[in-house]
């Protein structure tokens, strides 16, 4: 009797911690999908016009600011009657294609690709020939 009572208790314990945890996951599926685009570390605005737009906005054309950096808009040179000037979220402040390659020593150091030919003369740069001599 008294171990169908202990194994019923685990049991009800296991069943108790196991519906707990389902449910903090789905908490946490909710609020990941919750998350903006702005929750990036990286997360980059440019600026959006149309024809009408005045200078200082052409002028911004095709920059990519940090959300956090970005200028507020209108901007300060702006003369347009009424700014229709937007922001364009990015999820990355680069433009171009990342040039780090992920295959070989060069992607996991950060290099930028590989040489064909070694480019370093063969002489030991650290050597100092006035202080050879004197040792």
């Amino acid at each position: 009797m008294q171990l169908a009572l202990l194994i019923g208790a685990v049991m009800l314990l296991v069943l108790w911690l196991y519906v707990r945890n389902r449910g903090s996951s789905k908490k946490t599926s909710v609020s990941e999908k919750s998350r903006s685009p702005q929750d990036t570390a990286y997360h980059a605005v440019s600026i959006k016009f149309d024809a009408k737009a005045c200078e200082a906005a052409k002028k911004m054309s095709g920059r990519r600011f940090l959300s956090n950096a970005a200028p507020r808009l209108p901007l300060p040179d702006c003369n347009a009657l009424e700014c229709r000037c937007r922001f364009a979220h990015h999820k990355d402040r680069r433009v171009a294609r990342d040039r780090r390659s992920p295959f070989g020593a060069a992607g996991q150091r950060g290099g930028t690709g590989s040489y064909e030919k070694e480019r370093r003369e063969n002489r030991d740069r650290r050597k100092n020939t006035d202080l050879d001599e004197s040792h």
